[in-house]
């Protein structure tokens, strides 16, 4: 009797770490992170090293991150990003910690938002001896005397520690010269990837000497275009990302940054560069035909003939953006469609694009043509339901993202398109398409089928309330002027046998239905059940009540954010009700809800450890 109480009490053996580890590896990162909860034995299994590829750790320059910093000596290889460092004693002694305790084991270092010392910098740089990424991003402190490394002992010292170093990000430094550029890349003679976005380049041609200013004398006070293609022409051989945007660069200084012999670029990001021209890219296709990432967006001086120019030439382009280039039409994407290794596509604010061009070129036979897995329609008003159904019906075995905010004439058949077709989307962006409805969410058509045909068809002779009414014909009835049929309980049962609804896409992390205004609790508490949704927007949309942030809080319980502001149907009943769901939550958003009060902030509290943003300004007990 006493053995057999002695076996039932004796304690399972504990499995193998390395077995840990495997089942660990089918869980997604917030869901491992809760299995590191359970116990030591779990955590340290969490902690393998191919969970932390991608693993940054932030903090702030203060002296509360001390005991951090020293924890984390543990760790094998490390991220850093320490903010609001300054010049005083206090980021000076916390810099010191990192390179006494972390320095060999620091392979990526950003210093956002500080203002710190070259001295400080200097004693931690020499220890820093596995750095891969440098982020020095507006620390216009180090730049602005000019004097950043001019000690030869000082880059001997760098030098030997950043000599691996392949990632160098000097974004937004406004005092960045010749001389401090030469000091610096000089001890990184192995970069992969440079940023020099938002730089004050001296980029300007000279008409009289036939070459860009800079070309033939120093300048100590800007980084020129002399200095920049020595870099390139000596670093050529590891050199394939570069990031310019922002910058003044005009098409001739482009033409002899791409010329450059033996470089050849596989990313290029030229975004908001203002002076370039079709011929730029023109050249730029030319000489660099291997890039597999190019970001011209914002380049308003830019037309459909870059489009095309791209599309003959950078047969191998993965990632393309056109983003903001408002004179850019339907020209030319039939054929960039073709481009087989396509992969992401962002036509956001063009607002010339209707999507037939993309859909012929999805559809022309006998061809290869892109596996797009990430498409941005964002402000493309001319976006109707008949492209995004054909869109979906081509595309439906890759595309991971969909991003159709403010399409402001997508309806409910693109909403049934979407959920029949594109049920491997992991995020998607429906945020002021004010025409979508319960009906389209539940998987309904009111009074129509999903198909597309309809939209084709000729309807009539249409004339807009600025024209009158002439006594010819009777003004259109507008879309506000119809009331919206209610859902009925017949109809959500009709909902759930037709299999069509919100539902299907099983895989969302990321949903955006903000400001769809016609959106009730109906659609919302059905067909919002998603358990991997870790993003959720459901702002301003006046119809929802406390019965939708209840059922999200019980079905999507890996939120780690979501907004209800402007939600005034929303309350402290609601938030009590969903919130001891939500322990995962970080992002918080209900301002401008006014039946919130500082009740559901002591349930937040109670609830929800780990909070980074609550928002709940502009609600009585809290106006500011």
């Amino acid at each position: 009797m006493d053995d057999s109480d002695g076996e039932d009490c004796r304690e399972p053996p504990e499995l193998p770490l390395e077995v840990l580890v495997y089942i660990l590896s089918f869980l997604e990162a917030a869901d491992r992170r809760e299995a590191s909860l359970v116990c030591r034995r779990w955590f340290d299994a969490s902690q393998d090293l191919r969970f932390q590829k991608n693993v940054t750790f932030s903090f702030p320059g203060s002296g509360a991150s001390l005991e951090l910093i020293r924890g984390l000596s543990r760790k094998s290889r490390l991220s850093l990003k320490i903010s609001q460092l300054d010049g005083f004693s206090v980021s000076r002694s916390l810099l010191l910690e990192v390179g006494e305790h972390l320095g060999s084991r620091v392979e990526s270092l950003a210093l956002p938002g500080s203002s710190i010392t070259e001295a400080s910098l200097l004693a931690l740089l020499p220890r820093l001896t596995s750095l891969r990424r440098l982020d020095l991003r507006g620390l216009d402190s180090l730049f602005m005397s000019g004097a950043f490394l001019s000690r030869e002992e000082h880059r001997v010292q760098v030098r030997s520690a950043l000599i691996g170093l392949e990632e160098l990000d000097l974004s937004d430094l406004r005092y960045l010269s010749d001389l401090t550029f030469s000091r610096l890349t000089g001890c990184t003679p192995h970069l992969r990837r440079l940023s020099l976005a938002g730089c004050h380049i001296a980029f300007e041609f000279d008409p009289y000497r036939g070459c860009p200013v800079g070309a033939a004398e120093d300048s100590s006070a800007l980084l020129s275009l002399r200095n920049l293609k020595k870099l390139l022409t000596e670093q050529k051989s590891t050199l394939v990302a570069l990031d310019i945007s922002r910058t003044s660069i005009t098409p001739e200084s482009l033409r002899t940054i791409t010329q450059v012999q033996g470089l050849v670029l596989e990313e290029l990001c030229l975004q908001g560069c203002k002076e370039l021209t079709d011929y730029s890219v023109e050249i730029l296709v030319k000489h660099q035909p291997s890039l597999l990432k190019l970001d011209i967006s914002g380049c308003t001086g830019l037309t459909s003939r870059s489009v095309e120019a791209v599309a003959r030439g950078l047969n191998s382009l993965r990632r393309f953006s056109l983003s903001r280039d408002w004179r850019i039409t339907e020209k030319g994407l039939a054929e960039l469609l073709l481009v087989p290794s396509l992969r992401s596509l962002d036509l956001s604010e063009c607002p010339h694009i209707s999507g037939s061009e993309m859909v012929k070129g999805l559809k022309r036979p006998g061809s290869a043509r892109a596996k797009l897995e990430s498409l941005n329609l964002k402000s493309c008003t001319y976006i109707r339901d008949l492209a995004v159904f054909s869109l979906a019906q081509l595309l439906g075995d890759f595309l991971r993202e969909l991003d159709l905010t403010s399409c402001v004439n997508v309806t409910d058949l693109s909403v049934c398109a979407i959920a029949t077709y594109l049920q491997k989307l992991v995020v998607l962006r429906l945020g002021w398409c004010k025409e979508i409805s319960d009906w389209g969410l539940l998987g309904m058509m009111q009074n129509a089928r999903c198909e597309p045909g309809d939209e084709a068809g000729d309807k009539g002779p249409r004339f807009t309330r600025t024209f009158g009414n002439m006594g010819f014909f009777k003004p259109p009835r507008m879309p506000f002027e119809e009331q919206p049929k209610l859902v009925t309980q017949h109809d959500l049962q009709q909902s759930q046998q037709a299999g069509t609804s919100l539902l299907a896409l099983r895989r969302l992390q990321e949903l955006d239905l903000s400001a769809c205004t016609k959106l009730t609790d109906s659609s919302v508490a059905q067909v919002v059940r998603h358990p991997d949704l870790q993003r959720l927007s459901l702002s301003m949309l006046p119809e929802i009540t406390d019965a939708s942030l209840a059922s999200v809080g019980w079905h999507c319980r890996s939120l780690t954010s979501l907004a209800l502001s402007h939600c005034p149907g929303i309350s402290d009943r609601g938030v009590a009700q969903a919130v001891p769901h939500l322990q995962r939550l970080q992002h918080l958003y209900l301002s401008c809800c006014n039946k919130v009060t500082d009740r559901s902030l002591f349930l937040l509290m109670q609830h929800c450890k780990r909070l980074k943003t609550v928002d709940i300004s502009g609600s009585p007990e809290h106006p500011g």
